[in-house]
């Protein structure tokens, strides 16, 4: 901290710092492979957790972990920071490790319902038809407040609404089995990729990102995406369902003196590959909304060129280390990332990016005005956490001192979709079976019953069979739902009042 305030990025002639009440205006770390962004990601998130401001960063090499273990500076980060007239005192952040596949840290989960149709549609690669379908899924589950826990209570209702589409297309439209057939198969692609273990209870609570420790520091929560990189599509839909959830669920706050959560997005460039205009959009109106909300989301990735123009001018905190140019692709991006600083008439920003080494980047942030900064040309800072990943002895056990122990270790199958409409089916199946045996049976009515009065009338057979009974199940009040009104939000997050 220098006395101007706010986070040390670097030194150019003076300390370039991110002011904390500008920090929720969201910015961008940008550079190729090997120049240092993971470093200065840390550096970053730790500063900002000095500041009381929780983190939250996905750790998709493994490097990241290092925050949360006191650094031992060897001889040239001294002599870096010695350069810039900074003392370095090693020092851990306080870190909460979550991991999707429960290997590396604690669980972190959500439910069907929670996700919506709009980033499972994403997440499976649907076309227009087969998402149109699952939207008639949803809505119909949602009407009657027929919660979507699990995997499985997915494939129950799209099981249902194949074996019963007319009854579903006369209410909402219609639903092919062939198409339904399709979601399925992708969703058995979804479980093998380990999509079982994002969806269940019980269910992340904002709140458990959102945490600051005995002293005022902010918990850096550090997801393991190692793994999980290996499924881009999963990856980036459910880092951009966790944002959605900050969106719809934090209330408005304005500009407050500091962030209520600073969210890293690394490998930003899978979020919006192949992604089509719709969900562009809205990923615009999160990013364009979502800081009045306390939130500041910081984009991390090779190119510039890999986030959309829309998005790209709502960072307004830029950090950007070397990129090479070789091909049209890479001039492109070279371009993009060069056209988006205020220049410095000290130096060319295009040649500067190019001839930029380790640890150094061009550097502009928001002033107390809220306009950006003149590029400048900055060491950046050596972190006071270690440098490199942390041994798995160590994780474990500030996982098992974490504040959130025991909350999420152990899942949680209440009765959902799945059981509901199976205990349907199964009374369903009885009432056929109860009607076959009273039909077999031999009338052997008693003499008094054949000299009744004629206009005594026998009790009316149940007429109701299976398939009008299962039909009735999804379109019923379901127990203890009732009254729930469920809405979703701009991503199609589910949200209850």
């Amino acid at each position: 901290m220098t006395p101007e305030g706010g986070v040390v990025i670097g030194f150019s002639d003076h300390f370039e710092c991110l002011r904390l009440d500008r920090a929720n205006r969201h910015g961008l770390v940008a550079g190729a492979t090997g120049t240092g962004k993971t470093v200065t990601l840390q550096v970053i998130a730790q500063g900002l957790s000095d500041a009381g401001v929780p983190v939250f960063a996905a750790d998709v090499k493994g490097d990241l972990s290092g925050i949360g273990m006191i650094g031992q500076p060897n001889e040239k980060m001294l002599a870096r920071a010695a350069t810039m007239g900074l003392e370095l005192k090693p020092a851990a952040a306080p870190v909460i490790f979550w991991d999707l596949f429960g290997e590396q840290g604690h669980p972190i989960r959500a439910t069907v319902s929670e996700m919506g149709p709009l980033l499972i549609s994403r997440m499976l690669e649907l076309n227009d038809v087969q998402e149109g379908a699952l939207n008639v899924v949803f809505r119909a589950a949602d009407d009657e407040g027929l919660l979507l826990v699990d995997l499985k209570d997915l494939q129950a209702v799209l099981t249902y609404a194949s074996e019963h589409s007319a009854e579903l297309g006369a209410k909402y439209g219609g639903v092919a089995p062939a198409t339904v057939a399709t979601i399925q198969r992708k969703l058995l692609v979804l479980e093998n990729q380990g999509g079982t273990n994002l969806f269940g209870e019980p269910a992340l609570s904002l709140s458990d990102l959102m945490r600051t420790d005995t002293s005022g520091r902010g918990y850096v929560n550090v997801l393991a995406a190692d793994k999980l990189i290996n499924s881009p599509r999963l990856y980036a839909t459910f880092l951009l369902w966790l944002l959605s959830e900050l969106f719809e669920e934090l209330p408005e706050v304005g500009d407050p003196e500091k962030p209520k959560l600073a969210f890293f997005f690394d490998e930003a460039h899978l979020l919006f590959r192949d992604a089509p205009k719709p969900l562009i959009e809205k990923v615009e109106q999160v990013v364009r909304l979502i800081r009045s909300k306390g939130v500041g989301i910081y984009f991390v990735t090779q190119n510039p060129a890999d986030i959309p123009e829309t998005v790209l001018g709502q960072l307004g905190n830029r950090i950007q280390h070397a990129l090479r140019a070789y091909t049209p692709a890479e001039q492109k991006g070279l371009k993009a990332a060069s056209g988006s600083f205020r220049p410095n008439p000290a130096f060319d920003t295009a040649e500067t990016i190019q001839g930029l080494g380790v640890g150094e980047a061009l550097v502009s942030v928001l002033d107390e005005k809220g306009a950006p900064t003149v590029v400048q040309k900055t060491l950046v800072r050596p972190p006071a956490s270690r440098l490199g990943p942390m041994l798995p002895a160590e994780r474990a056990a500030i996982t098992a001192a974490s504040p959130v122990g025991g909350l999420y270790n152990q899942a949680k199958d209440r009765e959902s979709a799945y059981e509901m409409l199976h205990a349907r089916a199964d009374k369903a199946q009885a009432e056929i079976q109860a009607q076959a045996a009273a039909k077999a049976a031999p009338a052997q009515a008693p003499a008094r019953e054949a000299r009744a009065p004629a206009a005594r009338a026998a009790p009316r057979p149940q007429r109701q069979g299976m398939a009008e009974a299962f039909a009735k199940s999804l379109l019923r009040t379901i127990g203890s739902q009732v009254g729930r009104e469920l809405i979703r939000g701009a991503l199609g997050s589910l949200r209850r009042r």
